[in-house]
C-alpha cells in the first residue's frame, strides 16, 4: 500500500504489547531507538509453597538438628501488590533515571530532529514527482534531489546518535535498578527467603527488571516519539489538503478503542505467563540443584512432570498473549487499509477534477503512512505499559518488604575503638514473623572475652536463634542483646559484623579459587596472610598437593575435596578474619569420627583468645567449654560446667547419656 513507504528505522516505536516468541527470545521488531527489547512476560510469582519451614542459620540454609517450631511452618502465599496503576508505578521507579535525564532529551531532541528530515524528505518527494519526473525535466532534479539525499544524511546521523545513546541509558536504567533491588534483597531477614523460591527471585532480578526498563526509560522515549510524529505528521497532512485530512483523521479514535478493548486481557494474561516463566525457572534451580536426590530416588520422571506441568502453562499462556497481539495487529491493518483506500479513492476524485497533483496525492498518502504508526504505537505502547506493571507489582513487592534490622539512627550510632568481645543476652525473647509461640523466652546469660560458651539442647529448642540474634538478623522482641555493654541495635549492623566472625553449619563455597574463598575473610588480605590462615587451619598441606594449589576453583558440589577439607577451608576463611567473636554452628555436623576429630584442632586454634559461642548437639566438645548453657523450647533451663550438670542430673545428663547410648549402638552395629 502507499502507506508502506520506507521508513528511517528510529522514528517509528512499535512495542509489542504481550507478544513474545519463545522464553527469551523477542519479536525482532520489539525495538525502541536501536535497544532490542526484551519480552514483557518473563518472571513468575510463585512464592515456593512447596518449601518446608526448616529453621535456618544466618544464610538461608536449613540446619538438619533444629527446626522451627510447627506453627511457623505454615507459610503463607506472599502478598502481591495487585492492580499497580501505570503512573504509580512510573513514579516509584523515575528517580532512578537521575544523572541520565539530559540524555533523554538529547535523545528526544534526536527524535524530533528524524521526524523534521522524513517531513522535509516526503514535501521534496512531492515536488521531486510534480516538477521532475512529470515534466520530464532533468534540470529540475538536482535540486530536490540534492536537498532530499541531505535530509536522509541529517536523519541517518541523528538515528545513530539518539538509537546509540538510547542503548547506552537503557542499560544504564538496568543496571541501577537491578544493584538497587539486589542491594535491598541483601538486607532482608532470613524468613523472607524461606517464603520466595529462589528461581523466582533470580526471574525478578532479570526479567522483571528490564520489563520497568520498558516502561520508564524506552517507554517514556516513546511516548515523546509517538506524540511528536503524530502532530508533525498531521500539521503536514492539513497543510496540503485539509480537508482529505480531516476526512481520514475521524478513523484515528478506531486505534485507541482497539487498543483498550485489549488492554484487560493482555494484563492478565502477562501476568500467567510471568507465573509460568518463573516457576519453569524455579524447577529447573531446585532439580539441578538437588541432582543426588533426583538420581538416588529415581526421581527424574517426577521431576520432568513437574516442568512439563509449568511449561504447559507457560505455553497456554503465551499462546494465549500471541493471539491477542496478532488479533490486535491484523485489526489495525485492516484500519490502515481502509484509511488509504478512502485517501487513494478521494484523491483520484480531486485528481480528476483538477485540484490535486499526482504528487501531492503521493505525498499526502506517505504522510498518512507515516501518520499512522506512531498513532498505532500510542496504542501499543499502553498495552506494553499495562503487561510490564505486572513486573512493577513483583518488583515492588521485593522493593516494599521491610528489612528485619536497620543502623541506629544518625548521631546515636556507636563505634568501639576496641572490641573485647563481652556478650550479654538480658531476658531477650524472640518469636519468627508468623509463628504462634516464642523461639526464645526470657533468656540470659553472659560470654566474657576468651570464654567458649556451649549451646545446646533438643531440636527445635531455640539454639541457632541465638546465632541470629547475636548477628543481628533479627532484632529480639523482648530484652536486649549487648556487645561489650552496648546494645546491638546501637551498632552499625556492618561494624558488628566485622566483629562477630560465623562458621555456618553448612559449609559455605564460592564458586571461586580457593585463594579468594579464604581471602573474602579478610578483603585486601595478602598471599602471606591467606596461606598462614591455611595453615593454622590445617588445610595448606592439600591445598599445596593439588595441581593449581590455591589458585584451584571449586564450588560447592565440587568432588575434588571431602567435607572435612571443605570445613578447613571455611575455617581458614574465618581465622582470616580474626574477629574478637566467633560463633560456631553445628561445626562438626555432617562428619564421620576421625574427620571431625582432625576438623577440631584447627577450632580450637580458632576458638583461642576470642568470646565463642558454639551451637552444637555434639556433647564430644563440651568439656573444653568454659560454660554450657541447655535450651529447652526456648528456655533457658540449665547452664554450668560439664562437671556440674552431669552431676546435677538434668536435662543436658539425659542429652549426654541419649548421645553416648546412640554412639555405643552405631559402634557395636558396626562390628
Amino acid at each position: 500500500m502507499l502507506g508502506d513507504q520506507p521508513t528511517m528505522q528510529f522514528r517509528v516505536v512499535e512495542p509489542e504489547p504481550a507478544r513474545s516468541t519463545g522464553r527469551r527470545g523477542g519479536s525482532p521488531r520489539n525495538r525502541v531507538h536501536g535497544r532490542h527489547r526484551r519480552p514483557v512476560m518473563d518472571s513468575a510469582d510463585h512464592g515456593g509453597a512447596d518449601r518446608d519451614g526448616t529453621e535456618h542459620d544466618g544464610v538461608g540454609h536449613g540446619s538438619a538438628y533444629e527446626t522451627v517450631p510447627d506453627q511457623e511452618q505454615t507459610r503463607a502465599e506472599p502478598a502481591v501488590h495487585a492492580g499497580v496503576p501505570v503512573r504509580q508505578a512510573v513514579s516509584r521507579f523515575w528517580p532512578l533515571t537521575k544523572g541520565d535525564r539530559s540524555w533523554l532529551v538529547l535523545i528526544c531532541v534526536c527524535v524530533v530532529l528524524a521526524a523534521l528530515a522524513e517531513t522535509a524528505s516526503i514535501l521534496l518527494f512531492s515536488e521531486l514527482t510534480d516538477n521532475a519526473l512529470q515534466a520530464g525535466s532533468l534540470s529540475a532534479f538536482w535540486a530536490p534531489a540534492s536537498m532530499w539525499f541531505a535530509a536522509a544524511l541529517l536523519g541517518a546521523f541523528v538515528g545513530y546518535i539518539g538509537n546509540s545513546l538510547a542503548v547506552w541509558t537503557a542499560e544504564r536504567f538496568v543496571m541501577r535498578l537491578r544493584e538497587k533491588v539486589f542491594a535491598h534483597v541483601q538486607t532482608l531477614p532470613p524468613d523472607f527467603f524461606s517464603r520466595h523460591r529462589t528461581g523466582d527471585l533470580v526471574e525478578r532480578l532479570t526479567g522483571d527488571v528490564e520489563s520497568i526498563e520498558q516502561m520508564v526509560v524506552s517507554g517514556a522515549v516513546g511516548t515523546v516519539s509517538a506524540v511528536f510524529s503524530t502532530v508533525l505528521f498531521s500539521a503536514a497532512a492539513l497543510y496540503l489538503r485539509w480537508d482529505l485530512a480531516l476526512a481520514t483523521f475521524t478513523l484515528a479514535p478506531l486505534f485507541w478503542l482497539a487498543a483498550k478493548r485489549f488492554s484487560g486481557r493482555i494484563k492478565i494474561v502477562a501476568r500467567q505467563e510471568r507465573v509460568a516463566d518463573g516457576a519453569i525457572t524455579s524447577v529447573v534451580e531446585e532439580s539441578l540443584g538437588h541432582i543426588l536426590l533426583t538420581q538416588a530416588y529415581n526421581r527424574g520422571r517426577a521431576e520432568e512432570k513437574r516442568l512439563r506441568r509449568e511449561a504447559r502453562a507457560w505455553m497456554r499462556a503465551s499462546v494465549t498473549g500471541a493471539r491477542l497481539s496478532e488479533l490486535y495487529e491484523q485489526l489495525v491493518e485492516v484500519v490502515e487499509t481502509l484509511c488509504v483506500l478512502i485517501v487513494i479513492g478521494l484523491g483520484a476524485w480531486e485528481i480528476s477534477k483538477g485540484r490535486m497533483t499526482i504528487g501531492q496525492l503521493l505525498a499526502f498518502a506517505a504522510f498518512l503512512g507515516y501518520l499512522y504508526p506512531p498513532i498505532r504505537s500510542l496504542g501499543q505502547l499502553g498495552l506494553t505499559l499495562t503487561a510490564a506493571t505486572a513486573g512493577a507489582e513483583r518488583l515492588l513487592e521485593i522493593l516494599d518488604a521491610r528489612a528485619a534490622v536497620t543502623d541506629p539512627a544518625p548521631g546515636s550510632a556507636v563505634e568501639l575503638r576496641r572490641v573485647r568481645g563481652e556478650i550479654e543476652f538480658h531476658q531477650v525473647g524472640f518469636r519468627y514473623p508468623g509463628a504462634a509461640k516464642d523461639s526464645l523466652s526470657a533468656v540470659s546469660f553472659t560470654a566474657r572475652p576468651g570464654e567458649l560458651v556451649l549451646v545446646t539442647g533438643a531440636s527445635g529448642a531455640g539454639k541457632s536463634t541465638v546465632s541470629k540474634l547475636l548477628l543481628r538478623f533479627y532484632d529480639p522482641a523482648a530484652g536486649l542483646v549487648r556487645l561489650d555493654g552496648v546494645p546491638l541495635d546501637r551498632l552499625p549492623v556492618e561494624f558488628l559484623r566485622e566483629n562477630v566472625a560465623l562458621l555456618p553449619q553448612e559449609t559455605l563455597i564460592l564458586h571461586d579459587s580457593i585463594h579468594e574463598n579464604i581471602a573474602c575473610g579478610r578483603p585486601g588480605a595478602s598471599d602471606t596472610d591467606v596461606v598462614q590462615a591455611a595453615r593454622d587451619a590445617d588445610a595448606h598441606e592439600f591445598i599445596a598437593a593439588l595441581p593449581d594449589g590455591y589458585d584451584t576453583p571449586i564450588d560447592p558440589h565440587t568432588a575434588e575435596l571431602s567435607g572435612g577439607q571443605l570445613q578447613r577451608i571455611a575455617i581458614a576463611r574465618a581465622m582470616l578474619r580474626d574477629a574478637p567473636v566467633l560463633v560456631l554452628d553445628e561445626p562438626t555436623t555432617g562428619l564421620d569420627a576421625p574427620t571431625a576429630r582432625r576438623v577440631v584442632e584447627p577450632l580450637r586454634r580458632l576458638m583461642r583468645g576470642r568470646t565463642t559461642i558454639m551451637i552444637t548437639h555434639d556433647l564430644n566438645l563440651a568439656r573444653d567449654a568454659d560454660r554450657i548453657l541447655v535450651l529447652d523450647h526456648g528456655n533457658l533451663v540449665e547452664a554450668g560446667t560439664h562437671h556440674e550438670l552431669m552431676a546435677h542430673g538434668g536435662s543436658y545428663t539425659y542429652l549426654h547419656r541419649s548421645q553416648d547410648n546412640s554412639t555405643g549402638q552405631l559402634t557395636e552395629s558396626r562390628y
